[in-house]
């Protein structure tokens, strides 16, 4: 059983070969190679992250985490009630707390643009893992449709050989039937 992706473009995607995206012609291949086409996509992003990538993940996996929220809660009790009552008169950010508001939109100027960028990387990776489960769900539907054809060709060849069978059978019944004929008659 020769197959070749022309065949199988025609045959399953009822397209021709060269109407086939990269993707599809690697899916096909694949199916007459009977090699498997399932990989590991986070590899392949860990593989090429650089070491910008790697700490602007970080950061944003911190920075959205419970325990840094809960810690920068603590951070700014910890300064509120300093300047406030410790220090009272001798406070370095007295109230309103303008060196604090000026922390925290640095802080904020900086995370918020590194999350961004931890975001957009998902995406692609998000886009990666789309682009992957559509070709396993091709080579799968692609497979399925190959074992439906086999099973044709079985139940096929099986119906075949039944009526064969049968018609053996039939031969044999007439010719029992004649020779009884035949053995009443005399």
């Amino acid at each position: 059983m020769n197959k070749t992706i022309d065949d199988l473009a025609n045959r399953w995607l009822k397209r021709k070969p060269d109407g086939l995206s990269q993707l599809e012609n690697r899916v096909l291949q694949s199916t007459i190679e009977r090699t498997t086409i399932t990989r590991d996509t986070n590899k392949a992003v860990a593989f090429h992250q650089t070491f910008g990538d790697r700490l602007a993940d970080t950061i944003a996996r911190i920075g959205g985490s419970w325990s840094f929220i809960l810690t920068f809660i603590a951070f700014l009790i910890v300064w509120t009630s300093a300047n406030v009552w410790l220090l009272s008169r001798d406070a370095f950010d007295p109230y309103p707390f303008i060196f604090l508001n000026l922390v925290l939109s640095m802080v904020a100027a900086l995370q918020a643009p590194v999350i961004m960028m931890a975001q957009n990387r998902q995406t692609e990776r998000d886009r990666i893992d789309a682009a992957h489960d559509y070709e396993v769900n091709l080579k799968a539907e692609i497979e399925i449709m190959a074992l439906h054809e086999k099973l044709d060709e079985l139940r096929h060849s099986q119906i075949i050989g039944m009526r064969d069978e049968i018609v053996r059978l039939a031969e044999l019944v007439k010719r029992i039937d004649e020779r009884l004929s035949q053995q009443s008659a005399s």
